[in-house]
């Protein structure tokens, strides 16, 4: 009995191993996929990423609730969604982690997260993990900026110092945003991101 609990296992995470590599991520340049799907907001109304879409277009941000590169991102988190939003940008942010929804990114924490982090823009379920996947998203926290014309102009980390802020030197979602308020091309149209893997159902 315990061998065969131990092989379940085995495959079960080989299986999740797998998903997570079978993850391509969207092009830049494509146009932003699933944009009219209504997720579930923490103030409880539903609410889609064209609903947060302005003039400029919209920053797409994956995140959670926990893993230790979003909370070393926190502060940017906020800058950058505040510097987006002064440059007709609007901001949604979307919880992907469909496996962890029974606790640490359940929707009741995340409700709580987003107050303690005086969060002033839509913080989203992504059900089934289905807009992550239409991205190809895989980290979080990993970005889209998509443009008035409903294209991904960027995507990857805010900065090049995802582990340490005190260590930025190119931030490079903010000149992209910069590019994308003033029709400029963007110069630097993708960066690594680097954080904890989107937690999905396998």
């Amino acid at each position: 009995m315990k061998k065969v609990l131990f092989f379940s296992l085995i495959a079960l995470m080989a299986g999740r191993l797998v998903a997570q590599q079978n993850i391509q991520s969207i092009a830049v340049g494509s146009t932003a996929p699933l944009i009219d799907v209504m997720m579930k907001d923490v103030s409880g109304k539903e609410t889609s990423i064209k609903q947060s879409t302005n003039k400029n277009g919209v920053l797409v941000m994956f995140s959670c609730n926990t893993c230790p590169y979003v909370i070393k991102n926190q502060q940017r988190t906020k800058e950058i969604a505040a510097y987006a939003k002064q440059h007709n940008v609007g901001v949604i942010v979307i919880n992907s982690n469909e496996a962890q929804r029974s606790g640490d990114d359940s929707y009741t924490a995340m409700q709580t997260y987003a107050q303690k982090q005086g969060y002033s823009f839509s913080y989203v379920v992504d059900k089934d993990s289905k807009v992550a996947d239409a991205y190809g998203a895989s980290h979080t926290p990993e970005i889209f900026l998509v443009n008035g014309e409903g294209k991904i102009v960027y995507k990857g980390a805010i900065d090049d110092s995802p582990a340490d802020a005190t260590n930025v030197k190119k931030e490079f979602l903010k000149e992209a945003i910069d590019d994308v308020a003033s029709g400029k091309p963007i110069v630097v149209k993708e960066s690594r991101s680097i954080g904890c893997s989107i937690k999905r159902v396998s």
